[in-house]
């Protein structure tokens, strides 16, 4: 009788928390996770390994005949990748010198001193790395440059961060080609990955390596003097301007082991990664991730729709990262009496659209999708343990002791957070809509970005609630529902995202700028039926005189812009609308979008096939709209 009442009561207070408290179960494990992943961390740092590449030594010592990367068929063990970062660093050693505070007066001024900045231009390629870990063991910061980059936006990178020297991948040094002359200027070392004969001023990397040792570099010089500096900057677009250089410090670098672990990945996963190293999330996430776990990873050097599956059969990938992008990529493809053929399990990352995500799960089998958020820049992020589609994961009372979070009334008219009577931030309420921020603090700090303390001070709101108070404007407005979930909304301020990347407006109307039949640009981002994200869209004013000449703007902005920066849409009006703070006027243009049915000015359409603008009627609209025309 006792066991059958004590069976009946458990089922009871089964189905009362299942009704009331239905993640109750969910959140005591992620937390879990949570607190060992922090007790791993804080484990390291007792063990006085205080930064990535420390732990990846580590890690390479305990399993050196484990396979760490598959790149094209060729694999690479934690050994192997150790031993070729230890060449790479001994092929610097002898062109850089430990930091002194009398290095301003020693003789050997152009020397490399632990600290500097060193840039790389490099394609996926386990060479990216080791170079990478070579660089971190003698101390130097390393700058990941977008390899989309050419002409200034390259060279304002490089001043951005401070780039004593920068390191180019063999396939990418023809982008660097034009600009050596200014890199040189610069005073910059220049060297390649790849062997030469390369121009005068021009180092082959890969040639120093045959000749240098494989023996470890001293682990002092690859040991922070605060576990707050700069690890590594990776490069954002933020809300307008060129680029900025994030600063990565190596705290946050360690934190980021926990990645997969806290996705539920485990060591004898192989992991597909697909997504570009320049990127936060394959290098810090992807690569930090498989580090913490001593997992497999599948490194891809570009992201193949119609090669996925066939990959991940082939080297029996079980877990992928993803962005929302390339799960609608996915589910675009012809469908295959092998879709639910794989070892797949799991699929973590951020962006999923609710629509994609329903349809990628009914399509490919029984894959758990983990869908996260967070920020190059900022410490707050979330998880969707509970798979619970369209959510980037929950945010109670608990959570926010681990990642603490507000959201606040936004002002959309003058795109700035709400303020009171008393001049404070208002909480938005459950199911409203408000801009995602995070507390500056101690614990949580905001690094900023390296070359103006301006750009850095924009990001910060102050005496939010409170006088003196302090937090991180994430740019992004979030809404939390009843049951603690949170959901993206939207982006604030002139930054759109197209094709996995996000685009300053201001960059790009620069530059299209600089033709001389435009008076005014104003750029801006616009929904397409069937695509994630927005298309760029240009309005433009004439000058006085000038006629609109597309094959000229074609070629302009396939020359200076990638791909996903050119805009594919262009409307031409006699003037532009300014707000009453002298700011162009974009949320009409952006409603109004494209529609030829709508717009009575000028419309046209980038079109590769005729290498041109070609005008943008009706019929075309639709064929777009339809998704006959492909973007």
């Amino acid at each position: 009788m006792f066991l059958w009442a004590f069976l009946a009561g458990l089922a009871t207070l089964l189905l009362v928390q299942k009704i009331w408290w239905p993640y109750l179960l969910a959140d005591f494990a992620f937390y879990v996770r949570l607190i060992r992943c922090q007790w791993k961390v804080n484990s390291f740092l007792r063990q006085g390994i205080c930064c990535m590449v420390q732990r990846f030594t580590q890690r390479a010592s305990a399993i050196p005949n484990k396979t760490f990367l598959i790149f094209e068929g060729d694999r690479f063990s934690y050994g192997l990748v150790e031993s070729q970062s230890n060449r790479v660093a001994n092929a610097l050693l002898p062109q850089c010198k430990e930091k002194s505070p009398l290095a301003g007066q020693d003789e050997s001024l152009d020397m490399l001193q632990s600290g500097d900045t060193i840039a790389i231009l490099m394609s996926n390629e386990p060479a990216f790395l080791w170079t990478w870990f070579g660089l971190a063991k003698l101390g130097f910061v390393t700058a990941f440059l977008n390899i989309n980059m050419r002409h200034s936006s390259l060279l304002h990178c490089c001043r951005t961060c401070g780039a004593k020297a920068i390191i180019v991948g063999a396939d990418l040094f023809d982008a660097i080609k034009d600009v050596l002359p200014d890199l040189k200027d610069m005073g910059m070392k220049i060297w390649v990955m790849g062997k030469g004969p390369h121009s005068p001023g021009v180092t082959s990397l890969s040639e120093q390596m045959e000749e240098s040792s494989d023996e470890p570099v001293p682990t002092h010089l690859s040991t922070p003097s605060n576990l707050l500096s700069t690890f590594i900057y990776i490069f954002t677009s933020g809300t307008t301007g060129l680029p900025k250089a994030a600063r990565i410090s190596h705290l946050k670098s360690m934190m980021c082991f926990a990645f997969y672990d806290l996705c539920g990945a485990r060591s004898d996963d192989i992991i597909y990664l697909a997504l570009p190293l320049y990127h936060m999330s394959a290098s810090l996430l992807g690569i930090g991730g498989c580090i913490g776990l001593g997992a497999t990873c599948v490194l891809k050097k570009k992201f193949s729709a119609s090669q996925f599956w066939n990959d991940c059969r082939k080297y029996n990938v079980t877990v992928f990262q993803y962005i929302g992008e390339l799960c609608r990529y996915l589910v675009n493809q012809p469908t295959s009496e092998e879709d639910t053929h794989h070892k797949v399990r799991l699929a973590a990352g951020s962006g999923l659209r609710p629509d994609v995500w329903k349809e990628f799960r009914q399509r490919f089998g029984k894959i758990r999708v983990l869908e996260s958020y967070g920020m190059t820049e900022a410490n707050v992020t979330f998880f969707n343990y509970t798979s619970k589609i369209g959510a980037i994961g929950r945010g109670g009372r608990v959570f926010r002791l681990f990642s603490p979070f507000e959201l606040v009334k936004y002002d959309v008219l003058n795109e700035e957070a709400f303020r009171n009577e008393e001049g404070r931030c208002v909480r938005a309420t459950r199911g409203e809509t408000g801009l995602l921020i995070s507390p500056v603090t101690a614990r949580s700090p905001f690094l900023g970005y390296a070359g103006s303390k301006q750009l850095s001070e924009k990001k910060i709101l102050k005496d939010v609630f409170k006088s003196g108070d302090k937090y991180f404007n994430t740019g992004d407005l979030m809404m939390q529902d009843q049951n603690d979930f949170v959901y993206f909304k939207d982006r604030t301020g002139d930054t759109y995202r197209w094709k996995g990347e996000n685009v300053a407006t201001t960059e790009v109307a620069e530059l299209v700028g600089v033709l001389d039949f435009f008076q005014e640009v104003n750029v801006y981002g616009v929904s397409v039926p069937g695509n994630e994200g927005r298309v760029g869209m240009a309005t433009v004013v004439l000058r006085p005189a000038h006629e609109f000449d597309g094959k000229r703007l074609y070629k302009h902005v396939v020359e200076f812009l990638p791909s996903y920066a050119r805009p594919r849409f262009l409307r031409i009006q006699n003037a532009l609308e300014m707000t009453g703070t002298f700011k162009q006027q974009k949320m009409l243009l952006v409603q109004e979008s494209f529609n030829p049915t709508v717009i009575h000015e000028p419309l046209y359409f980038l079109d590769d096939s005729c290498k041109t603008y070609v005008p943008l009627d009706k019929p075309l609209y639709e064929s777009i709209v339809s998704g006959e025309v492909r973007l």
